[in-house]
This record gives structure tokens, sequence and C-alpha cells, in this order.
């Protein structure tokens, strides 16, 4: 496997992004093969087995493209499937997601930790592994949050209707005493202005994103296969309508790039 191979990341939408943004603060000399696959998005609603089906598909698809290592860059497609991948997979680095729960519970001033995810997450046999390793001295609230994946997807991430529907997921927790809150999807960073405006000036925040692209470039260091030319390039996939994740990537990224439809 060459070094200058490319990078492949997933998520069921546009979610992992936010992770792709990391991985180029971090390791610039990466070219990066992103897939969202907005065909089936949200994944939180939907089946393990569904997901473990799709993840096999697309991980297929981008090893077909030439990656050196695979980002599952989506909370519920890790609890789902990224045990299946790494069986599948077994020559290959790969990353996945999970809530914050450790970092955060050692940041909790009050003691209550907030996890704002999707439904697919919080029912996961992974996150309850998570509480119990890490979080026995404090207590964490949970709040799925159902259509605000859909606002994300659409670009939506400063309007009324926005801001209603997270206003309603954050309150309860407010009410309960947290201090500190997980945002425990990967869409979720991009709506971290919005939630500014909306949680009292103590609150923290906290996404993996910075953690995962870590976790990649040691995997990568330990392999000899960080990437060391330059320039970097990126290619993106949907399978939904490619045109969608064209007009959001000047939003979500700063840029403008063509999406290709996924095969898969």
């Amino acid at each position: 496997m060459s070094a200058e191979a490319p990078v492949g990341l997933f998520d069921s939408g546009v979610g992992g992004l936010s992770v792709l943004a990391e991985i180029r603060r971090q390791l610039p000399h990466e070219s990066l093969l992103y897939v969202a696959d907005s065909g089936h998005v949200p994944y939180g609603e939907k089946s393990a087995e569904f997901i473990q089906l799709r993840s096999c598909l697309i991980g297929d698809f981008l090893l077909a493209q030439g990656a050196k290592a695979l980002v599952v860059a989506c909370n519920t497609a890790t609890a789902a499937a990224v045990a299946e991948l790494r069986q599948r997979y077994p020559q290959l680095p790969i990353v996945g997601m999970e809530p914050a729960v450790k970092p955060a519970a050692a940041a909790t001033r009050s003691g209550v930790v907030g996890v704002l995810a999707t439904t697919g997450t919080l029912k996961s046999a992974r996150f309850a592994a998570l509480l119990d390793r890490f979080a026995a001295d404090v207590r964490v609230v949970t709040q799925p949050c159902p259509g605000l994946v859909e606002q994300i997807e659409a670009g939506e991430l400063h309007g009324a209707a926005t801001r209603e529907l997270l206003a309603g997921f954050v309150e309860p927790l407010l009410a309960q005493g947290c201090d500190t809150l997980i945002l425990g999807c990967t869409h979720y960073p991009f709506v971290k202005p919005l939630l500014r405006e909306l949680l009292p000036a103590g609150v923290s925040l906290i996404d993996t994103g910075a953690a995962v692209a870590r976790q990649l470039a040691s995997l990568l260091q330990a392999r000899e296969l960080l990437a060391t030319q330059a320039p970097r390039a990126t290619r993106y996939w949907s399978s939904g309508a490619p045109a969608q994740l064209s007009a959001v990537l000047p939003l979500l990224l700063g840029e403008s790039a063509a999406v290709e439809a996924l095969p898969v």
C-alpha cells in the first residue's frame, strides 16, 4: 500500500464533513475520498442490519478506489458496523466514532453531562459500554434529536426552524443541570454557532472530530502510511442527489467541488 494512497471516509450524509475538516487540519498532505450515503439518511432510525449492509457496500467501494485506510465518520454506523468492517478488512486501518463520554465526564463541574445524539447511537450496546466505563461518577442525560440531521443536510444551520428544534432538545438537559454537552453525531458540529447562542456561557460543547484525526494519524504513522507529498486531492460521492451535496459544500467547508453519483 502506497503512503500517497487516499483515505476513505463515509457517513450517512454530510455530517462526516466535520471529521474531514479535522483530518485536513491535522494531516494536510492526505488525499481523501468522501462518501455521503444521503440516499439513506438518517442512519439513526435504520436497523443495525441495514446499516451493516450499507457500510460494507461503501467500504468495498472505497477500497476499490484505492483507499489505504477507512474512517467511519458516523457514530451510528460505528456502533452498528465497525466490528464487522474490521473483520471484513483485517489489513486496513479503520477508525470509528463514539460519543466523547470520557472527556465530558472529566470536564463537567456540575456532575451532569448531556448527550445530543441519534436514536440509533443512544440505543447501541457500544454507547452503553461507554457509560459503564467512563460515566460511573457522573449523571448522563440523553436526548435524541429527530429531525436535526435532516435540517443540517438541507444546509439549514441558522434558520428559525433549526433554532426551535435545537432549543427543544437542549432545554430539558439544561433544566437537569447539564454543564457539558456531548455532540454525539458528526452532523451536529455544524450547528455549534447556533448552540452557542442558545446555551449559557459556561456550558461546554464536546465532539470527537479532532480525536478521530489524531487516531488516524497514529495508525498511519505506525504503518508508515503518512502522506508527505502535496498537493492533496478530495473526491466526493453521494447516493442521494449529487447536486444537493454540491450545494451545501460551500456552506459547510467553504469550497466548491464536483460530486459524483455513488454507484452502490
